[in-house]
């Protein structure tokens, strides 16, 4: 049974970058059909999905998040990286990662990390 599991910074500075990573366990995430996604949760607020990477590499975002995500991965290591630039206290939440299969929703999911933004 897949396993993901959240690291990140914790505290971040306004205005500096996150970098977040999640890491695989029990399945390759170049298993065909799979994709890896971000997904964040602010405090008061609902699930917003960010992005996700394919099977094959490829990267998907939400519009709100085109210009400050980046999400890249280390097959070597079975881990794919969230990157948010220019952070905000807005960005303050509980980051997930998560897998889908051939886009049927998100059947797995990590047990998320807090990332607080403030000075």
């Amino acid at each position: 049974q897949v396993q993901l599991q959240e690291t990140g910074p914790g505290l971040v500075k306004p205005s500096q970058t996150v970098s977040l990573t999640c890491t695989v366990s029990d399945v390759s995430i170049t298993l065909n059909y799979y994709s890896w996604g971000w997904i964040r949760q602010s405090p008061g607020k609902g699930l917003e999905w960010m992005g996700a990477i394919s099977y094959s590499g490829s990267t998907f975002y939400s519009p709100s998040f085109t210009t400050r995500a980046s999400i890249s991965r280390d097959t070597s290591k079975n881990q794919f990286t969230l990157q948010l630039t220019s952070v905000t206290p807005e960005d303050t939440a509980v980051y997930y990662c998560a897998r889908d299969f051939q886009a049927g929703g998100y059947d797995s999911w990590g047990q998320g990390t807090q990332v607080t933004i403030s000075s």
